[in-house]
This record gives structure tokens, C-alpha cells and sequence, in this order.
């Protein structure tokens, strides 16, 4: 087996929380980045031909499922536990040996579609990836529950105890009662679709609309001090609609919070959408241009549902480039904006498509929705997503799966490096043996093939198609994304918890 590298253990150190043990995840992406970018020596390209259904995990779930699954070395009793949500309200313990429940909770009863004013997850109850405190040992998790079979719809946040899902003290909070200055939170037309983002003693909830922007909704941005969560604050898009849906939710870069919201409705003046936000602690937006990007044809993508926020920011570094320190947001337009995080520039002032922020390009036929994931390689450093359509300007064959490589220049340069077939809508993940040695994508051909592939993260090349008869999976919804872990690839999808194996 390869040994990690000196820079890969330093990645390793780098990226490494306290108390999170090799090959946990705890929460989206793996990183309050969202990046989506694993360490695992296991997962080696020549591995990756070899990858197989694990015969020996079998894990049946009450789907809808459209949260992706967490993972934890020491969960209930010290065994390997996974850790996943379902649209029933149900949050399971799995064993990681064998899929064996170790316990099952239910958040309440989820709210029949019939019962909403628009949307299509039926039922709805949990959607957002939650998050993990190994320390306090506590799973964060929101979910929209009802009483009276839809009559009256609720959203609570709760605080879970890993070792056997008991709710823990002064919890679920009940976000109905909260105001953001003169707005109130409007329980029935909000819906909770974005992962869950736990820093500094802060736990940040992301929330927009239903599909079909029914009712007055607002992107909102809960926070809640996990030690005392009374004392919850908010943010919101000051104008109706502004949703904040993407399935990454909010990415941090260990100081500030960065949010992409979604179209708004009849606003004359910007109102807080079709941005990406910059957030300070407790959900705080200061107003000034440093903090906000909007691009400068933000009422024609209003008018279009034209989503900034189709896919959530991603943090990355590139270093030699100028600026270095980036945020990468992508939309349902297909365009990528690369931006400074330090200045995010406001007001854009290009044609929507060029000359906005620090860098930006028309990379995709169709929108992009789904989680996008960022990672570097000897020849560059990577962001890679997945598009309805089909990626622009691909070298070679086009295809759904696009890697552009961010360029060390000033500005950072933007090249669609390649193009791959996903059969599919599923958010991409990358995987490296030592931080930067044999990258991977991984990613699930979600809605369609409903199987898991792989590709050469510098070229594009196939590593594995999908497999036989034995890896065809149910229906994985197109919100989910596969995790790593130790020699595996782990996939929810609406029956059962899939574990794929190079052993």
C-alpha cells in the first residue's frame, strides 16, 4: 500500500477538526469547505477497477432518502456506525460492519405533499444532510414534522445523542417562533433542503421554498447556539423568494459563512437573492458590497428562475494565483463565478456571463443543481460538477460530469479540463491517496442508471462504469452524493444503504 506523503499528511492535519478520527464524515462534503475531497490510501485508480457491491452489508431504509449519509469510527457502543435520515422523519444508526439497525428514531410525523401548498418530496420530513458533533457526541438535525396529519406543519431543529438517539436537553427547537428584523418565519411556505453547518459553537440552517416558489418565502439563515438554543438569530433575503436550497447549504472557510441564494419576485432594487452572501457569527450580514455578489443581470435571471444558488459556494485555495483565497459559486444559468472571498465584490459589472467577479465562464448547456466538489492534483487544482445538460467547450466527448481547472494566474484562469458520462444527476465526490496522489471522482448516475462510477480525476477516463447485475442500485435521488470510507464507497438511495468494496 502507498504511503501518505508528507504535504498528504499535512492536507490530512489541515482539514482535520478536532476529534474527528481518519475516514469519519460528519457532515456534507466532508468539510465545512464543501469540497467534497476524501483521503484514503485505499482508493487507489488501479483499485477503483476492481470496486464491488459488499456482499456482506445489507441496510433497508424508508426512504424518500435525499440526505447524504453520515459515518463515525466511534458511534453507539464504540462500534463504526452510519448515521442516516429519511423523508419518514426517521434518523437511523447503522452498524458500518453489516447494516444492522443499532438504534432508530423517529422526529415526528413528516407532512403529507397533499397538505402543502406546492413542492414535490412526498412525504416531506427530513431533507438536509445533518451534521455531527463527536465531541459532544450529538447529531444535528432539522426536520418539518406535523401533529395533525398536515393541518398544522412545523419545523423543529433537534439535537440527538449519538449513542441512542435521544433528544438532547433544552431541544428541538421550533424555528416558526423566529424573526429575522421585521420578518417572521412562515413555517407552511418554507422547506428545508440544505445541509447543515455546525462552527464555532453555532450550528447554521439554511431554508428556502417549495418547489414551484409557492406562497412568501425567503431564504433564511437559522443560528443557533448549540449550548443555549433560545438564543437562535437569523438572517433573511429582504424581498419575497431568495430561497437557499442548494444541497451543500452554507460553506465556511473557518471564519466567515458563504451562502448562495435563489431567484426572488418582483424586486426593483436587490433584495438579498441570486447572490452569494458572506455571513459573520450568529447569521450577521453587514450590507456592504465586500460581502455580497450579485451578478449584474441578477432581474434577468429573477425573471428566467435562474437560480445563483442552484449549487452551494465552494471554498478553495489556488495557490500562485491572484487572488488566491476563492469562493466558486455555480448556477442553474451554467455559469461558474470564481470570486476573491476577502472582497466578493457586490454589484457585478460584466455582460452576467463574463467579467463578473474575479473570473467567470459559460460552462454548461443546462443548470447545474447538484453539489459541485473541488480538489487538487500535481496538474492543478479542480472544481467538478454535474450539469442537466452537457458541459461547454469539452475537449474531446461531451458529457454531463465537467472538471474545470482554475489556472494560478492573475486572475485565476478558467479551462474545462474534461468532460465524462454520469448517466445521471448525482453530486460528484473526489478521493486522493495522500491529499493530491491518484485522484478520483466518484459519482452515481442518480435518477437514471442509478450506479456508481469513477473517473481519472486529471483526465477524465473511465476507472469503473457502473458494474454488473449485483451493483444496480434502487432510486438515488439527484440531491445525493456518495461518501468514502476506509476502502469504500457508501450511497443512500430510497430502499437501501448501498456499500461498494475494493476489498
Amino acid at each position: 500500500m502507498k504511503q501518505p506523503s508528507l504535504l498528504g499528511l499535512l492536507v490530512l492535519l489541515l482539514m482535520t477538526p478536532s476529534g474527528l478520527f481518519a475516514g469519519d464524515v460528519l457532515q456534507h462534503h466532508l468539510h465545512g469547505t464543501r469540497d467534497g475531497w476524501y483521503v484514503d490510501p485505499q482508493l487507489t485508480q488501479a483499485a477503483a477497477a476492481t470496486i464491488h457491491r459488499d456482499p456482506t452489508f445489507h441496510a433497508r431504509l424508508p426512504g424518500p432518502t435525499y440526505a447524504q449519509p453520515l459515518y463515525v469510527t466511534h458511534g453507539p457502543g464504540g462500534r463504526a456506525a452510519f448515521i442516516v435520515v429519511t423523508e419518514q422523519n426517521l434518523v437511523l444508526a447503522l452498524d458500518a460492519v453489516d447494516g444492522a439497525p443499532l438504534w432508530v428514531r423517529q422526529l415526528g410525523m413528516p407532512v403529507p405533499r397533499s397538505q402543502l401548498p406546492c413542492g414535490n418530496i412526498d412525504p416531506l420530513g427530513i431533507t438536509g444532510t445533518p451534521v455531527i458533533d463527536l465531541d459532544a457526541r450529538l447529531i444535528y438535525v432539522a426536520a418539518m414534522t406535523t401533529p395533525d396529519g398536515g393541518v398544522t406543519t412545523q419545523h423543529h431543529i433537534f439535537a440527538l445523542s449519538l449513542d441512542n438517539g435521544a433528544t438532547g436537553p433544552g431541544w428541538p427547537l421550533e424555528v416558526s417562533g423566529l424573526r429575522a428584523k421585521r420578518l417572521a418565519f412562515n413555517a407552511p411556505v418554507q422547506q428545508q433542503r440544505s445541509a447543515l453547518l455546525l462552527h464555532a459553537g453555532l450550528l447554521y440552517v439554511p431554508y428556502g421554498g417549495h418547489f414551484g416558489d409557492c406562497g412568501g418565502y425567503h431564504g433564511w439563515v437559522v443560528a443557533v447556539p448549540v449550548q443555549d438554543p433560545t438564543h437562535a438569530t437569523a438572517w433573511a433575503t429582504a424581498v419575497r423568494g431568495g430561497g437557499i436550497w442548494a444541497p451543500s447549504g452554507v460553506s465556511t472557510d473557518g471564519s466567515s459563512m458563504f451562502a448562495a441564494t435563489g431567484n426572488t419576485f418582483g424586486a426593483r432594487t436587490w433584495g438579498g437573492g441570486e447572490a452569494v452572501v458572506r455571513l459573520g457569527p450568529g447569521a450577521t450580514f453587514s450590507g456592504a458590497p465586500a460581502d455580497y455578489f450579485t451578478p449584474s443581470n441578477w432581474r434577468q435571471l429573477d425573471a428566467a428562475d435562474l437560480d445563483v444558488g442552484g449549487s452551494g459556494p465552494v471554498v478553495l485555495d489556488v495557490p500562485g494565483a491572484t487572488p488566491s483565497q476563492l469562493v466558486v459559486a455555480l448556477g442553474k444559468n451554467g455559469v461558474v463565478y470564481v470570486l476573491d472571498r476577502q472582497d466578493l465584490g457586490g454589484l457585478g459589472t460584466g455582460d452576467g456571463t463574463t467579467g463578473e467577479g474575479v473570473q467567470s465562464r459559460h460552462v454548461a448547456s443546462s443548470p447545474i443543481i447538484t453539489a459541485a466538489a473541488a480538489y487538487t492534483a500535481a496538474s492543478g487544482t479542480y472544481v467538478v460538477f454535474t450539469t442537466m445538460g452537457t458541459g461547454l467547450g469539452c475537449p474531446g466527448t461531451p458529457g454531463n460530469l465537467v472538471a474545470l481547472r482554475l489556472g494560478a494566474a492573475a486572475p485565476p484562469t478558467i479551462t474545462v479540463a474534461w468532460c465524462a458520462n454520469t448517466h445521471g444527476r448525482g453530486a460528484p465526490i473526489v478521493t486522493t491517496t495522500d491529499g493530491t496522489s491518484e485522484p478520483i471522482v466518484w459519482s452515481v448516475g442518480a435518477e437514471s442508471s442509478n450506479r456508481l462510477y469513477a473517473f481519472h480525476g486529471e483526465t477524465g477516463a473511465v476507472l469503473f462504469a457502473g458494474g454488473g447485475p449485483e451493483e444496480q442500485m434502487s432510486l438515488v435521488r439527484r440531491f445525493q452524493t456518495p461518501i468514502a470510507v476506509n476502502g469504500r464507497l457508501v450511497v443512500a438511495a430510497d430502499q437501501e444503504l448501498y456499500a461498494f468494496t475494493t476489498h
